[in-house]
């Protein structure tokens, strides 16, 4: 670990940038980087790599260059405005140490009835040391802090002593291809390090996802003559409740899979958007839900589908319309695999010891029951993925938050681990 006087200068260089720190998050969190609109805040992003002396490389994903590619998840949206940038700061000769990933994505959750925010969610504001604001968590203030680490080493008249690549990515929400596109693009390093909100912890294991859309129909007939019609609504709810089954057996199998056994509650399902009928006086002839499930780490995902599919084919069959017109299934968007972090103890090691000097105590280890960008890094190019971010609350909800001091700590340790795992030098 680094002597303790360069460590409490480190610290302390975090402390004198703060302010600014923060007020480029807040910044960041005024553009609306919502899926399909994140090349505003992506420009943002790249003219603070540029201040900071980073080689930028900003470029739109082409989806032919990754769909061969594993762990690509099918689209069925245009990429018309999907950039992806990267600062690299690269080392001539030997470097001293080792390179490293810094990974964030800019894209944000929908927001959901503006009349349920207390402000409006792209006005960011402080209040009580919590930064408010969509995206101020989950998570420009991870990706503001990656940055900050090269300000800190900046004012001590340091800079790294390795390569290291910054990435700002799009599709973290929804399907992972921005995260793949840096890998197709042939980003390597010894590690990666992406701080996501999660509570100043480490997460050992993560689920994988799959989002898939249902839809039914049924036969629309005047509501006078609605028992002779098949009303597609209704019949969507027993399907839903069979696949709540499933997921329930699905949690019952926790016990085969180490790193969840102990959870209560691994697998969730939730039903996140339905749709359905025309006319209030008429039968609804159809109904689409979309639903997003997760699945164990080693859960394959074709098996998975079959057990879905299985089970939907179970439920029609008890409808008297459904038996005989069975409902369609589309997988859109997430279908990743769940990933557990082996391999790399050296810089779980590294990052815990940063951790216990900045806060005082160890650095829990978690499975989380969410997912994030982490896989592509471990399972398809052998690059330990440490996720290790500040506290947040709220995130995909209202009045999502973040907690400064949190953040602060965050970016102190991240300093420290860099400071070692890359190398320092004069600038």
């Amino acid at each position: 670990m680094l002597d303790k006087e360069l460590a409490a200068r480190l610290m302390k260089a975090v402390d004198q940038g703060f302010d600014e720190q923060v007020a480029a998050t807040a910044e960041l969190v005024k553009f609306p980087s919502l899926r399909g609109a994140e090349h505003t805040a992506q420009d943002f992003v790249a003219a603070e790599m540029r201040r900071r002396g980073l080689l930028v490389d900003r470029w739109l994903i082409d989806i032919d260059d990754i769909r061969h590619m594993p762990g690509f998840s099918p689209v069925h949206v245009d990429y018309d405005n999907a950039f992806n940038v990267v600062g690299a700061w690269r080392v001539e000769g030997r470097p001293k140490g080792k390179a490293l990933i810094l990974n964030g994505h800019i894209d944000v959750v929908p927001v959901g009835p503006l009349d349920m925010w207390t402000t409006p969610p792209f006005e960011p504001r402080i209040d009580g040391g919590w930064l408010y604001g969509r995206g101020g968590g989950d998570m420009k203030a991870g990706l503001i802090a990656n940055l900050a680490v090269f300000d800190a080493f900046r004012r001590l008249g340091l800079k790294p002593a390795s390569d290291i690549y910054v990435q700002s990515v799009v599709e973290e929400e929804c399907t992972g291809n921005g995260a793949l596109a840096c890998l197709q693009r042939g980003y390597r390093a010894d590690a990666a390090l992406i701080p996501e909100p999660l509570y100043e912890e480490l997460i050992r294991a993560q689920v994988g996802v799959i989002w898939f859309q249902v839809t039914c129909r049924g036969v629309p007939v005047h509501v006078r003559e609605a028992g002779s019609g098949a009303n597609a609504i209704e019949a969507a709810y027993g399907l839903m409740q069979a696949l709540h089954e499933l997921e329930e057996s699905w949690n019952a199998r926790r016990a085969q899979y180490p790193s969840f056994a102990h959870v209560e509650h691994p697998i969730n399902l939730n039903i996140g958007k339905i749709a359905g009928g025309d006319w209030p006086s008429s039968v609804p002839a159809w109904c689409t839900f979309d639903v997003r499930v997760a699945i164990y780490p080693g859960q394959d995902i074709a098996e998975a589908k079959r057990e879905i599919e299985d089970t939907l084919r179970a439920a029609a069959a008890k409808n008297r319309f459904l038996a005989n017109n069975p409902p369609a299934i589309v997988y859109h968007g997430f279908e990743a695999e769940g990933y557990v972090l082996t391999g790399g103890e050296d810089a779980v090691a590294l990052l815990g010891k940063a951790h216990r000097h900045v806060t005082g105590k160890p650095m829990k280890e978690v499975s989380t029951t969410g997912t994030t960008d982490a896989r592509f890094f471990g399972l398809y190019a052998d690059i330990p993925a440490l996720v290790y971010g500040p506290t947040a609350d709220s995130i995909h909800g209202f009045d999502e938050k973040v907690d400064l001091e949190s953040v602060r700590r965050v970016t102190q340790t991240m300093a420290l681990f860099v400071a070692e795992w890359c190398g320092l030098e004069r600038a």
